[in-house]
């Protein structure tokens, strides 16, 4: 698909594995939204309610910053947002990613990787943060899907 970003965090590899594959089956750009510190195994550790990634998920306005940039976005229509389910929902530093960059008029597809959960308000946070954009309800899919599996949902979306 021309012009089109798979846009991804992971912080365990799950979610990145997913986006390659996505990227592969639709032959899309591929850029992985790091972090501009770097987690640690404790900043992820959900169940302490004072690691970094408990006390960002619990401040709305938090806003993680991200160590690199799209070289241009204006190149890309669509944009599959992929990201691991944190409390229900996408972690902060997607808000920041949401935040960094002028969708409109753009497709932006979230996309997601979870132990138990699903995308729940994610795509209606994404909307809220891209205005200008048309936000797809998205998906949440396991770390092994395949890229005939991708590509067929890709399809179905777009």
């Amino acid at each position: 698909m021309a012009g089109t970003l798979v846009a991804y965090f992971s912080a365990s590899g799950v979610t990145a594995k997913l986006a390659a594959n996505l990227a592969g089956a639709v032959g899309a750009d591929l850029y992985e939204i790091e972090p501009e510190i770097p987690y640690t195994k404790e900043d992820l550790n959900w169940m302490n309610k004072k690691s970094r990634s408990s006390v960002e998920m619990d401040d709305r306005s938090c806003r993680p910053g991200i160590g690199t940039k799209v070289a241009d976005m204006d190149q890309y229509d669509v944009v599959f947002v992929g990201f691991p389910i944190w409390w229900y929902r996408e972690p902060s530093i997607i808000d920041t990613f949401m935040e960094a960059y002028d969708f409109t008029g753009k497709t932006v597809i979230p996309f997601a990787t979870s132990g138990g959960s699903g995308l729940g308000d994610s795509a209606k946070n994404l909307q809220a943060l891209a205005p200008g954009a048309t936000v797809k309800e998205g998906k949440k899919f396991p770390g092994s899907a395949s890229e005939a599996t991708l590509k067929a949902w890709a399809d179905s979306i777009i």
